[in-house]
């Protein structure tokens, strides 16, 4: 069947002249030469939609692709070049039943995703992060970097982002954890949600970006747009944007931030950092941008804030104990996410950052995940309780079986 679409899309793609043509046109042709070869081979009406179907995804759409581009229930696809592809649905990494035989489709899907954002990938680029035009982001890598051909990884876009009701459902969060960050997020506690890859970090900052209150104006910065905020009628969203091909006109992360904080800012959420930006973002933090949100990779919620020592080390030469002070001031709580065996993803701890104690950032966990009971509070009442205070006249208190709640102070 492969070789008969090829064969197929050759004869199309010759009687197509100029620049191009609609949707519509398109379809007449394909029509007019399935109705001919289809008559010749006694098509089902069935076998005639689905050629109908690959021949116009070969022009239109991602090729080989596209079924699984449509399938709400794949959250990742990995290609492997002409060895495999793989995809993400639910918890499970399985391995397709088709791949791509030959590089030259695989080839121009890579060139055509490229080029719907005016982004170059060849052999003198071999390695761009891109995003579709539904929000999905793709990571592409060519040889020579990838010398068995092309590798190319999309995380999808959900089309309905998950909410904290829902991430309840699942079991991925506490109802007292849920509670208490709703009411940290509204009193301006600068949150920083860390975990591997895959670990739903996204995810999470959208649900909890909910509770920010709408009369706010936020501003994101991202490499790549994937956060969906809701209910924020004063939102700003801004991208990065790579060096061109003389290696110039390139807009950071770092770049974005400084430009954010002349914006007029309540809330700065940064989609992730991995360098130098760091630093910055912990400024912004520390400079009365209260509520401020952002995501990080790491094991832990301390091996997160070792990152960020690193990472804010990279931008520029400080004494270690000045970023640790940095970092203690700026941040309230972490919250870390991670994968369990069955492959669910889940918060791991709710941890508070209490500042400096012995040269040391002093953190304490306030819900943690237990093997037999899931996420459950420690017994340690949170105690920064300033903000709480300020925004809603009462104390921060989780009972065991109540949750969360506020007391009089």
């Amino acid at each position: 069947m492969k070789q008969e679409v090829k064969r197929l899309r050759k004869e199309i793609a010759g009687s197509i002249t100029g620049t191009g043509i609609s949707d519509a046109e398109l379809y007449e042709r394909i029509d007019g030469v399935l109705t001919v070869w289809g008559r010749e081979r006694r098509l089902s009406l069935k076998e005639k939609a689905d050629f109908r179907k690959q021949l116009f995804d070969s022009f239109r759409g991602m090729d080989l692709l596209q079924p699984l581009l449509e399938d709400d229930s794949v959250t990742e696809i990995m290609v492997n070049g002409t060895q495999g592809i793989y995809i993400e649905r639910g918890s499970e990494i399985l391995r397709w039943d088709r791949r791509f035989t030959e590089r030259e489709p695989l080839d121009d899907v890579i060139q055509v995703m490229a080029a719907s954002v005016n982004r170059i990938v060849n052999t003198a680029s071999p390695i761009a992060d891109l995003r579709l035009a539904d929000g999905s982001r793709v990571n592409i890598v060519l040889p020579p970097v990838a010398p068995e051909g092309p590798v190319m990884t999309i995380r999808k876009f959900f089309r309905d982002p998950l909410t904290m009701e829902k991430l309840l459902s699942l079991g991925a969060v506490s109802e007292a954890a849920a509670s208490f960050l709703r009411s940290a997020v509204r009193c301006g506690c600068n949150i920083f949600i860390s975990g591997g890859t895959g670990s739903g970090k996204t995810t999470f900052l959208n649900a909890l970006s909910a509770y920010i209150p709408p009369e706010e104006r936020v501003i994101t910065i991202e490499d790549s747009l994937e956060l969906q905020l809701q209910g924020l009628p004063n939102l700003v969203r801004m991208e990065t944007r790579t060096a061109n091909l003389e290696g110039e006109n390139r807009i950071s992360i770092r770049d974005l931030i400084r430009t954010a904080l002349r914006m007029r800012p309540n809330r700065i959420i940064v989609g992730e950092v991995r360098g130098e930006e760091a630093l910055d973002m912990l400024q912004a933090m520390n400079t009365g941008h209260r509520g401020s949100l952002s995501t990080g990779h790491a094991n832990s919620a301390a091996n997160m804030l070792s990152r960020l020592e690193t990472m804010a080390l990279m931008g520029r030469e400080l004494p270690l104990a000045a970023v640790r002070s940095q970092i203690a001031s700026a941040l309230d709580l972490t919250v870390h996410l991670g994968r369990l065996p069955d492959g669910r993803r889940c918060v791991l701890s709710v941890d508070e950052i209490l500042g400096m104690e012995g040269g040391e950032i002093r953190i304490e966990s306030i819900f943690r995940y237990e093997r037999e009971t899931g996420l459950v509070f420690t017994g340690r009442q949170p105690e920064n309780t300033q903000k709480w205070e300020e925004v809603f006249g009462a104390l921060p208190r989780i009972d065991r079986q109540e949750g969360f709640y506020l007391s009089e102070a």
